[in-house]
């Protein structure tokens, strides 16, 4: 395990709520972008999606859940290369299907989204020769 701990650092809040028709990643990615802060996390998230756009654990290709869709949990980090989200759905039946967010999922009422923004560490997403992906670090 690798972890720290930043006893200076400060978090801030930034609320957002999703019109029906964006797209939940990009939404997500440019409100942070927006930000100067270089580390940040969800803190909350509700709201629906017309469908949803996933990849799934191990596999590589795209998995699409016709809706309309719950958002039953979303979480995840950002840095300045990108974020590593997680979003769990659910159908009219109370079926859930989780899996990585990917660009494709437009908001169908609305998404109340809160992001927390902390200054004093920083986030990036260097290569890690074990996975083979870009994986969390921080300083």
């Amino acid at each position: 395990m690798i972890s720290t701990a930043w006893p200076s650092s400060a978090t801030r809040f930034v609320a957002l709520r999703l019109a029906p028709g964006a797209d939940l990643r990009e939404s997500l990615e440019a409100a942070f972008n927006a930000e100067p802060d270089v580390a940040g996390f969800l803190a909350a998230a509700v709201g629906s999606l017309t469908h949803a756009t996933l990849r799934s654990a191990g596999r590589d290709d795209t998995l699409t859940i016709p809706g309309p869709l719950e958002i039953v949990a979303l979480s995840g980090t950002f840095s300045q290369d990108g974020p590593h989200l997680h979003l769990a759905v659910s159908d009219a039946r109370g079926t859930m299907t989780g899996g990585h967010l990917l660009r494709g999922n437009p908001v169908r009422t609305t998404a109340e989204i809160v992001l927390a923004l902390a200054t004093g560490p920083r986030f990036t997403r260097p290569r890690d020769p074990r996975t083979g992906y870009n994986e969390l670090a921080f300083d």
